[in-house]
């Protein structure tokens, strides 16, 4: 099959094609597992993250990708949650261990033995991957494959960052950075609870723009100050200057939820320049989002289908993955980018 794979730790400042297009082995499968056929997976900033070694251990070589959809063409012997023909989404989680105190209680996400897709087994940058049956999620209907594949893990991990923010009907709730996550949050967000209020901090004017187009009721710069203080934030943007300078927009006991993986390192000392009276006083809070647990994943899938939340994304080939990526780090972004596999 063809796969784009990554095979070592690059800087995409000097490497631009930090992928290799490759004939790789289709998976075989173990008798709880399935083999899908990939028809179409969003790019992710983590990948990005992946590839210029913010997160470790990653197994390498490996195909990235999280934000999978295909069809199931064949089934292990135990497999019984699905069928040869279901459309499926695979996110971040591939596995975890089922018993530790996690597990037990659905928060999976915070396994030790949590095991990522595309990270420590291989992703969606393909034409086939496998998946345990426990892992995988039946698309909706009214989804198509392009319109479900960011979902999985942009969808999923910003509505657990929803959450997380325990913003209510009503309340004022904002957006730090507005990409392929926080796009979706602001859909999900107005379907959910009609009488919010929403605002959006970018850097890019695009993005402002399209914050206001889908809804938002005041959009500024990462810096600029909110016409009305904030209940919560959601942090989507990849370094900590923003994170520093939204707090003195938001209200006490507001909470600043943080949905990355890894800040990259350029940006790292500005963290210092939190004040604990003017920041966290008041019984403000910062929060991190770690994972998604395969709940979100089932949960915003049923929700985008019931209010027919669809995510704005432009479409890709799946030799044109380094391209993606290298828009996605130059911040040339509006909404979210999909490779079409087939």
């Amino acid at each position: 099959m063809k796969s784009m794979v990554l095979t070592k730790i690059s800087d995409l400042k000097i490497n631009k094609t930090p992928l290799t297009l490759a004939e790789t082995e289709i998976p075989k499968i173990n008798k709880n597992e399935a083999l899908v056929k990939i028809s179409a997976c969003a790019v992710c900033h983590t990948e990005l993250d992946e590839i210029e070694g913010r997160i470790s251990p990653i197994n390498l070589p490996v195909i990235p990708g999280h934000q999978i959809v295909g069809k199931v063409v064949e089934t292990g012997s135990e497999v019984n949650k699905l069928r040869i023909g279901d459309r499926v989404g695979i996110g971040w989680i591939n596995s975890a261990c089922g018993k530790c105190e996690y597990c037990k209680n659905g928060l999976e996400n915070l396994c030790a033995d949590f095991v990522a897709t595309g990270k420590d087994v291989n992703g969606g940058y393909a034409e086939y991957t496998k998946i345990n049956e426990n892992y995988a999620a039946i698309i909706p209907e009214n989804l198509s494959d392009e319109e479900a594949s960011p979902l999985l893990c942009a969808g999923a991990v910003g509505y657990r960052a929803l959450k997380l923010s325990g913003i209510k009907d009503g309340m004022n709730f904002g957006f730090l950075g507005f990409g392929a996550s926080n796009h979706l949050v602001l859909k999900i967000a107005k379907a959910v609870f009609p009488n919010i209020k929403l605002f959006v901090f970018a850097r890019s004017e695009s993005e402002r723009k399209l914050a206001l187009r889908l809804g938002a009721n005041w959009s500024g710069d990462i810096k600029d100050v909110s016409p009305e203080k904030l209940n919560a934030v959601i942090d989507t943007t990849p370094v900590w200057m923003p994170v520093v300078e939204i707090m003195k927009n938001i209200k006490p006991g507001g909470r600043l939820v943080i949905n990355n993986i890894r800040k990259e390192d350029f940006d790292k000392d500005y963290v210092l320049n939190i004040d604990y009276t003017r920041d966290l006083w008041m019984e403000r809070e910062i929060k991190s989002v770690a994972n998604v647990a395969f709940s979100d994943i089932k949960e915003v899938l049923e929700i985008a289908a019931r209010f027919n939340i669809k995510p704005e994304f432009q479409l890709y080939g799946l030799i044109e993955a380094n391209t993606a990526l290298t828009e996605i780090k130059n911040k040339n972004i509006s909404g979210a980018k999909v490779l079409k596999i087939r």
